[in-house]
């Protein structure tokens, strides 16, 4: 299999989701309130579907099952990673996920690191990253006392800046940002704060999670060390914003002219087209890509040439995905 599977992603309506999926991306999203996009997810709350080639119509959840050559064999019940692009109309949640173990004690599933590099965010808009409580009980404390203020601690964020969220970290994606986010595919959430929101739909608040977020969240907080590097490949300008045995998360711009990649050790690449349109050659054969298109490079490409103008983010699984 030397061509690129090319995706359709599957999209999740969201009480805090707005329309600029649709107007941003131009995708056929349910509703005014659509929040997420699952762009590339073998996961089984929102699988992507094979639009090309010999495997369309299929979704990636069978693929990982079924055609496990495509990854290169690679172990795993599950597909391990999900890219997603979120729409904040509202502010979301405040929330924190499991790591592994707890997870898989508790939910069955993979824990949740993830990342956001940002799409877009509004003046003045803002993150909450982190929490100020020195220990457990202060932690505990501050939360029974429902000192939301006092806790949380909040980041100013604009286009282009990238935050890297490991499990046990309390955050919430802050009214008017669009982020891409890329994650262990888990859709364990543990909500610790919803800003007293009634969902329309059920008049009743939603549920928190205040034993399980408490028993997650790393305390103190200590802003994760990252060290990114910047590097040409051919007329492209590369970052390479985190490698953890999870994900490595990548930028790819090229402003005109083409870049020879090659895949090094990861046995499969995922891409998201965030802006321009160009080509990609694969193997002798061109595919035409352009703004929000979303694809996998299966085991067998090692070697692709990207064309035009194009800004994507590429991620590859981690030596522990």
């Amino acid at each position: 299999m030397t061509e690129p599977l090319f995706l359709k992603p599957y999209f999740q309506e969201k009480i805090w989701g707005g329309s600029r999926l649709k107007s941003v991306y131009g995708y056929d999203i349910p509703s005014d309130h659509t929040g997420e996009c699952w762009a590339i997810s073998g996961h089984s709350h929102g699988p992507a579907t094979v639009i090309n080639g010999p495997y369309q119509g299929k979704n990636l959840m069978q693929l990982w099952q079924e055609e496990r050559q495509l990854f290169g064999n690679a172990a795993g019940d599950v597909f391990p990673l999900l890219t997603k692009i979120l729409d904040a109309k509202e502010d979301l949640s405040v929330q924190v996920h499991p790591d592994d173990a707890y997870a898989k004690e508790h939910e069955g599933e993979l824990g949740k690191t993830e990342c956001w590099y940002v799409l877009a965010a509004d003046p003045g808009a803002e993150m909450i990253y982190g929490h100020h409580a020195q220990t457990k009980e202060e932690l505990a404390d501050m939360i029974e006392k429902k000192q939301w203020q006092k806790l949380f601690r909040h980041v100013p964020v604009k286009p282009g800046d990238f935050l890297y969220v490991p499990s046990g970290t309390i955050h919430a994606i802050g009214k008017g940002i669009m982020v891409l986010e890329t994650q262990q595919s888990s859709d364990t959430t543990y909500r610790l704060y919803d800003f007293d929101r009634v969902d329309q739909k059920t008049g009743q608040k939603r549920e928190l999670h205040l034993k399980q977020s408490i028993d997650c969240t790393n305390v103190p907080f200590k802003e994760p060390e990252i060290e990114q590097k910047e590097y040409q490949v051919g007329d492209a300008q590369v970052t390479r914003f985190v490698s953890t045995k999870f994900f490595a998360v990548y930028r790819w711009d090229l402003a005109g002219g083409a870049a020879d990649f090659e895949r090094q050790e990861a046995p499969y690449t995922l891409v998201s087209v965030l802006d321009g349109e160009g080509q990609l050659v694969v193997d002798g054969q061109t595919y035409q890509i352009e703004k929000g298109v979303h694809f996998i490079l299966p085991y067998a490409v090692k070697k692709w040439q990207l064309k035009g103008d194009l800004s994507i983010i590429a991620s590859e699984p981690g030596k522990d995905a």
